[in-house]
């Protein structure tokens, strides 16, 4: 099970005496380690300045290692939440939102197009080799600018106004990142749930990596892994967020040691994890983690059987009250209900890019998206789904935000049949099948097609409740549910005329938060993927806007990108989200529907209130789950 290589002979002794570090405490887990010398004493394992963490100043307890967290995936590729949950990132959002270092010691910012990168001497990779400027260097050298291993060439943010940035290399402890512009979406890009990881493991990876590898052997390991070409083999052990390949080293708390096959993932703490709390114990506290693939209906009825530790993802608001049931009858848990995160509990996304031209022409004019919005009974579906806990909505910056306008709110979202219907007359779509049904303007009837990923109830039901009032508008809606990948590569490719998913996942921006996502530049953003690959591609795939609101978001995010007022940010910000409660280029149902949280009663140091978000948060992760505890780790793990 424990997988892992250790490199003694790099090892030096830190300088402790340099800073304030508490008297380090040996990890019981790792002691038979130590003790027939396959590990070195933890005092050579962390960093010489190590993050250190005042549990006290953030009014949680201290405590202490062992037992193993169960949590439950419902599918095997969901491996890689371990990297979202563990959230160890070269600099990382706070409790409150505010980015600090983490991997890194500091950062030195020089007019948002400078940042200096200053890791933490003595840091190692989870096998114990040196993390250094050399696995910047290897990211940089012959990770992205190397054609055959990334044919598209260095990330889109390496670019700022036509010019590409620069990655130097002073020292071993030094990274310089700059640009002739300013680039202040850099620090948040490192801080992100799903980060551009700019460094790999170099030691590990070169023997992959035709400039380095010896030629037979490299070629030996091509024909093994059944790969057509050594690039295609470096990419494949290279998977620094997929987590499925458990002899790459990592940076994170815990370490894979499954095969990718399994049904059963077991991670095992990672033995030079660079934090520790106040008192000198190593993080995490918890030994191991147990991730086991279930189906993913599943997941609610085994947290209720008291089968989980930590349990929210594939949990929703619907399996409340059997949580609760079973919480109440057995006695081994709680259920925390947090804030959702997410612009939209619900949002649906007509595809402007759609590859039909005649259903995408409708679409691109604001009336049918304003219509499509005016007939949803938003109150409905809140009482029915959410007990009417939910915000009723658009999708917009949630109450939470500083940013937050009812009026964006409730822009075109309160239901009225009669106006929506006179919308799409004012439209021209005034011909009608015999069962009432409006036409194309090249005769078809208007059936309405929306994609799913079938893992939501609650989706399907909202869109069963849609289908009734678009009805009424002359509109057909057939929902189709497909499997998640599929329903994304269908997107990207522009077959799919709609789908539906959760709005931007922050749905609590500040001025200083990148509007970026608001504006064509992803295409992640199921209305407009190809807008978004025109322009993470650099042009070389996708389309350019060719819609004036899209083309005035992108200015308006360039506009923030070139200031540093707080006060001209705000009002970039405030007229992009008007742009977006005008356009509705997505339509967002309701908001801010809790999401449970399951937690064994003998895991401590889980808020009872947090917010459940992928960015900016990392759903745990900005909770610091390597913080989390068992109060009786020895009964834990016997159990």
């Amino acid at each position: 099970m424990r997988k892992l290589v250790v490199l003694l002979c790099a090892l030096v002794t830190p300088l402790w005496a340099q800073t304030p570090t508490p008297v380090l405490q040996e990890s019981g887990y790792w002691a038979q380690e130590v003790t027939n010398g396959d590990l070195p004493p933890v005092i050579q394992r962390v960093p010489s300045d190590p993050l250190i963490v005042d549990l006290a100043a953030k009014g949680r307890s201290f405590g202490i290692q062992g037992g193993t967290l169960r949590t439950l995936i419902s599918r095997s590729k969901d491996v890689r939440q371990m990297v979202v949950y563990g959230y160890a990132r070269l600099v990382g959002y706070q409790a409150d939102y505010t980015l600090a270092p983490d991997i890194l010691s500091a950062v030195d910012v020089v007019e948002n197009r400078k940042y200096t990168l200053h890791l933490r001497p003595g840091h190692r990779w989870s096998d114990g080799a040196p993390f250094t400027s050399a696995d910047f260097e290897y990211w940089w050298k012959h990770v992205v600018n190397d054609p055959e291993i990334t044919p598209s060439g260095p990330p889109d943010f390496m670019m700022v106004e036509g010019k590409w940035g620069s990655v130097t290399f002073p020292d071993p402890q030094t990274v310089v990142f700059e640009w002739e512009d300013a680039n202040p979406s850099f620090l948040p890009l490192l801080a992100q749930a799903s980060p551009p990881f700019i460094y790999r493991p170099a030691h590990y990876l070169k023997q992959f990596h035709v400039a380095f590898a010896e030629p037979e052997q490299l070629a030996n390991e091509v024909n093994t892994a059944r790969v057509k070409s050594w690039a295609a083999l470096h990419n494949k052990r290279d998977n620094m967020y997929k987590y499925d390949n458990p002899e790459e080293p990592t940076l994170q708390p815990w370490v894979n040691t499954s095969d990718s096959d399994s049904s059963r993932q077991v991670f095992v703490r990672n033995p030079y994890f660079h934090r520790v709390d106040s008192h000198g114990v190593q993080l995490p506290y918890i030994d191991t983690v147990d991730m086991t693939v279930v189906g993913g209906g599943l997941i609610a009825a085994k947290a209720n059987a008291g089968e989980v530790d930590l349990q929210a993802r594939g949990l929703d608001f619907t399996d409340i009250s059997i949580l609760k049931k079973g919480e109440a009858d057995g006695g081994t848990y709680r259920t925390f209900l947090w804030a959702n995160g997410a612009a939209s509990q619900i949002a649906i996304y007509p595809n402007l890019n759609f590859a039909d031209p005649v259903w995408r022409e409708v679409m691109r004019d604001v009336r049918f998206r304003r219509a499509l919005s005016l007939g949803i009974d938003r109150r409905m579906i809140n009482r029915a789904l959410y007990f009417g806990l939910a915000q009723e909505g658009g999708m917009t910056a949630l109450p939470q935000s500083p940013l937050f306008s009812p009026d964006a709110l409730h822009a075109w979202s309160k239901m009225d049949i009669d106006r929506a219907n006179a919308l799409l007359d004012d439209m021209g779509l005034t011909d009608r099948t015999p069962s009432g049904l409006r036409k194309l303007p090249d005769g078809r009837p208007m059936e309405f097609v929306i994609e799913t990923a079938g893992e939501r109830s609650e989706e399907e039901s909202a869109l069963a409740i849609i289908t009734d009032t678009w009805r009424d508008l002359g509109i057909r809606l057939i929902m189709r549910p497909l499997d998640r990948d599929i329903l994304r590569n269908r997107i990207y490719a522009g077959t799919t005329m709609a789908s539906v998913w959760f709005g931007w996942d922050n749905g609590i921006p500040s001025a200083g938060t990148s509007p970026g996502y608001l504006a064509p530049t992803n295409q992640e953003f199921f209305s407009w993927p190809m807008w978004g690959q025109y322009y993470q591609t650099l042009g070389q795939s996708g389309e350019a806007p060719d819609m004036q609101p899209a083309q005035q978001l992108m200015l308006l995010a360039n506009d923030w990108s070139h200031t540093e007022s707080q006060t001209k940010r705000t009002e970039i910000w405030k007229k992009m989200l008007e742009i977006h409660a005008d356009q509705q280029f997505a339509i967002g149902i309701l908001s801010e529907a809790p999401q449970p949280v399951v937690v064994s009663n003998r895991l401590k140091n889980v808020p009872e209130q947090g917010i459940w978000a992928f960015d900016p948060g990392a759903h745990f992760g900005i909770h610091r789950i390597d913080e989390f505890y068992f109060e009786d780790p020895l009964v834990q793990v016997s159990q």
